[in-house]
């Protein structure tokens, strides 16, 4: 169970640190918008890779702790986070990398897909806040 908190507690308190105060101190800071969006880029690209260590790492802890059940409410949010993960590493990323190396960042096309990717950022975090705010017997309960 120890091993299962410390990375929910790496995935989720990354998520929350990087989007929500580390990026928006980098766009504050700095003058210079577009190494302000290549740093975060990078850091939503590294969370992204904690996530999907830790999504595996903690629904094989799951299938362990809930043995006797095929389906649970925390496996399906894990689930979800890791689908929106994936949307958003290997969908979003690359087409918003590719506008951005050909100057369109103040393109349509980049705002839609910068909001999507910040709507599916903000969901993956919210599920996990709920992972994490989850009482311990709902986390035991089978």
């Amino acid at each position: 169970m120890i091993g299962e908190r410390i990375l929910l507690t790496l995935w989720v308190g990354g998520l929350w640190t990087i989007g929500f105060i580390v990026a928006p101190t980098l766009f504050a800071s700095l003058d210079d918008r577009a190494l302000a969006g290549t740093l975060a880029g990078s850091l939503f690209e590294l969370i992204a890779w904690i996530g999907l260590v830790c999504g595996v790492g903690l629904l094989i802890a799951n299938r362990f702790q809930f043995r006797g059940r095929l389906i649970n409410w925390r496996m399906l949010v894990l689930l979800a986070m890791l689908a929106l993960v994936v949307v958003g590493q290997f969908v979003l990323a690359p087409l918003i990398a590719d506008l951005r190396a050909s100057g369109a960042v103040d393109s349509s096309l980049f705002a839609r897909l910068h909001g999507l990717a910040a709507t599916l950022y903000m969901l993956t975090s919210l599920l996990g806040l709920a992972l994490v705010a989850a009482p311990p017997e709902v986390n035991r309960n089978t």
